[in-house]
């Protein structure tokens, strides 16, 4: 390879930033991989490794001593071109995570695997591998299930890395099931409720559904009409349809952002007593509303319409009946 013009002083600083991670990830190389990796001349790789053993950080006394420089195998440089870091500067005393910190990232990785549209799970692995090797002490064994929902989120993941249809049953908790034909496109969830937002083909519409209300999910047939780049997904699960009715709630202001998700509007302002008014889009059964006032007892009060409180009070007498 022929000579290259010389590096000004800020390229060669880039230049030697990279080369030392590559030879400390390399652990052993030959200065011609080395110098077909970077695409520069022999030459141009062993001046560098010769700068790298005179570098490093001063000590105490401000000044070098042998443990403060980087040092190379120079046997194994000078007669078989061979590049071996001996020593390493400042390198290691870079902060670890601690084991709880490797364990919170772990956690949220395995969360991460399991949303069907994590495609490179393989890239997800090789990290939580390498934060159990980082920490600073050993990371707990961690394991986030959702043993209710793999079946569902495997045939969902099938669905959408085929780019096929998805259909199942769902029902509402006081409703019949009905059968459902969509393009699924997310998997999200709030705490332990997991939702699917698809395309549902009958509505023509972006809807959400509990992965807990479905059943018999099973891939479609026919090719996915929708993908997740054809349709705006917004940050809130849930969003107002033409035919929705307007239901007002009482609650505790300190409950207020659990309901965020499900808001048509701002909320009003806390009264003297800490409560807040909200109002939620929710269909004419009112299923919605039913299953967020039974979440907060006592902490929920349904205002308005006079149907959405008859729901409430009919759910309360249907499970006291039950008892």
């Amino acid at each position: 390879m022929a000579e290259q013009q010389p590096l000004q002083a800020q390229d060669k600083l880039a230049f030697l930033l990279a080369l030392v991670p590559y030879l400390i990830d390399r652990e052993r190389v030959s200065v011609a991989e080395a110098a077909r990796h970077f695409g520069v001349p022999e030459t141009r790789i062993r001046r560098a490794v010769e700068l790298i053993a005179v570098s490093g950080v001063p000590g105490e006394t401000m000044q070098y001593q042998h443990g403060d420089l980087f040092d190379i195998a120079w046997d194994d440089f000078d007669q078989n071109d061979m590049i071996v870091l001996t020593n390493l500067v400042a390198i290691d005393d870079s902060p670890r995570l601690s084991a709880r910190e490797a364990s919170a990232l772990i956690a949220g990785l395995q969360y991460l695997s399991a949303l069907p549209e994590a495609a490179d799970r393989d890239a997800i692995r090789a990290l939580m591998a390498k934060l159990s090797r980082g920490a600073g002490g050993a990371a707990a064994n961690v394991a986030v299930g959702q043993d209710l929902h793999d079946v569902a989120l495997a045939v969902i993941r099938k669905a959408m890395a085929d780019g096929r249809g998805l259909a199942f049953e769902y029902a509402g908790p006081r409703t019949q099931g009905s059968t459902r034909r969509v393009d699924a496109l997310r998997v999200e969830s709030i705490d332990t409720d997991w939702y699917l937002r698809a395309w549902d083909l009958d509505r023509q519409a972006l809807r959400t559904f509990r992965l807990d209300r479905m059943s018999g999910v099973r891939v479609d047939d026919r090719p996915a009409e929708k993908s997740i780049d054809d349709v705006v997904i917004p940050d809130t699960l849930f969003q107002q349809a033409a035919e929705d009715v307007i239901v007002t709630v009482e609650l505790d202001s300190s409950s207020l952002p659990l309901v965020a998700d499900f808001l048509a509007d701002t909320a009003d302002a806390p009264d003297t007593d800490g409560r807040v008014r909200i109002r939620l889009a929710a269909s004419n059964g009112f299923d919605g509303v039913v299953r967020l006032v039974a979440g907060l007892p006592g902490r929920a009060v349904v205002l308005d319409p006079p149907a959405a409180r008859a729901a409430v009070r009919d759910f309360a007498a249907a499970a006291l009946a039950a008892d």
